[in-house]
């Protein structure tokens, strides 16, 4: 998908295919336990890192230097960005620049937004999702602010910008106008460590708790959630609806996986005003290698989102097979693909039913379960990189 430019088109050092690429790539706002666009992050450094046509140059936050050259051995680990977030921002238009001048980088990549004005190497800008412009009440008033010049910003200067997913693609076109090319790149699922629970491995009680969710106090059968809780994921909607289900499912849990976000007031309230507060189960942020396991055993994932850029997690518990229900018109249903029970954005009594049907094993299900194996094996984070591969090379050929 290309936007309308002005810019000419010219070739430049390291542009051709076969021909190496040095990218920087700003790692400084990915927290220490990533979760949505921090694990896109990781995710792409160390993929990238791995290339034998790329040399990568990581941006990273002072006193993080040891984890990132721990992830991504190979590539060079520039830890010099202030760790505050506004310190970050400031330090990206005032010293960035200057940075970027005497490192031997053909292009910079910003992952979550934002790119340094005034450099003059071509730039790549990742956008997730525009709910800043569209539903502000979802965020943090300082993020609306920040967050809206930025993505302005990217779309009258990057060379590139890099959208998840269609419907984000579309949402820029209508509310930013780019002057580069917009190129949809959707993220990947590691299909070796997200896939189906074996025959043998059981996924019922009587059958043994895998030790990695057993440390997590874990039990079955559950429902799964998995993601940041904040406004936009509607966990309160998720809490309410399972909590009219319970009655017809006696030892059924719900599990909530995720690192606590804004707006976590909402739902301790809704907890708390359940009437089986006890059966929700809260676990905070999931260690990585429990997320698998945590979704391919549940006895169903809701992910009730009102809007994401991408939502990730879908993806994962399409892969696991799963079965899932999340939110109609939004992305997740261009992800789900046909593969997903859907139910209208807030809807309490649809969602409950929906839950109902996954746990009770719907006629559909096996089905959608097919549907969901082969939707998730379309979507690879070796394609994804190569999409950001191709980006690169196509930001560096729009040099003026």
């Amino acid at each position: 998908m290309r936007g309308p430019s002005n810019r000419s088109v010219e070739a430049d050092r390291g542009t051709g295919a076969d021909e190496r690429l040095a990218v920087s790539l700003d790692v400084s706002a990915v927290p220490a336990r990533p979760a949505g666009a921090g694990r896109y992050t990781v995710t792409l450094a160390q993929a990238l890192g791995s290339r034998a046509d790329l040399d990568l140059t990581l941006l990273a936050r002072s006193g993080d230097a040891r984890r990132w050259r721990g992830a991504v051995p190979r590539a060079s680990v520039q830890a010099v960005v202030p760790d505050p977030r506004p310190m970050r921002l400031l330090w990206e238009q005032a010293r960035l620049p200057r940075l970027l001048a005497r490192l031997p980088v053909d292009v910079h990549h910003g992952p979550h937004y934002t790119m340094p004005e005034g450099a003059s190497v071509p730039k790549v800008v990742t956008i997730h999702d525009l709910t800043f412009f569209d539903h502000p009440e979802w965020h943090d008033r300082s993020k609306v602010v920040v967050f809206r010049r930025a993505v302005r910003v990217a779309a009258a200067q990057a060379e590139v910008l890099v959208c998840v997913s269609h419907t984000t693609a579309r949402r820029l076109m209508e509310l930013c106008p780019p002057a580069g090319e917009v190129r949809v790149v959707p993220h990947g699922v590691d299909l070796d460590r997200f896939s189906p629970a074996p025959p043998e491995g059981g996924g019922g009680p009587g059958s043994p708790m895998p030790e990695v969710l057993a440390r997590l106090g874990i039990n079955w059968p559950y429902v799964a959630f998995m993601g940041t809780v904040e406004p936009r994921k509607d966990v309160p909607t998720l809490v309410q609806a399972f909590d009219r289900m319970c009655p017809a499912h006696p030892s059924l849990r719900l599990v909530v996986a995720g690192a606590p976000g804004w707006g976590e007031k909402a739902l301790a309230q809704v907890i708390a005003e359940a009437r089986h507060p006890e059966r929700v189960v809260r676990l905070g942020y999931v260690p990585e290698a429990a997320v698998p396991e945590l979704l391919r055993r549940a006895a169903a994932v809701a992910y009730p989102a009102l809007e994401e850029g991408f939502g990730l997690p879908v993806l994962e518990a399409l892969a696991t097979g799963t079965p899932l229900v999340t939110t109609a018109g939004t992305v997740m249903e261009e992800l789900a693909d046909g593969a997903a029970l859907l139910v209208e954005p807030g809807d309490i009594e649809g969602l409950a039913g929906a839950l109902d049907m996954l746990v009770r094993g719907d006629d559909g299900l096996a089905a959608r379960r097919a549907r969901g194996l082969e939707v998730a094996s379309r979507y690879t984070w070796g394609a994804s990189v190569e999409g950001h591969v191709d980006a690169y090379r196509a930001a560096a050929r729009r040099r003026v």
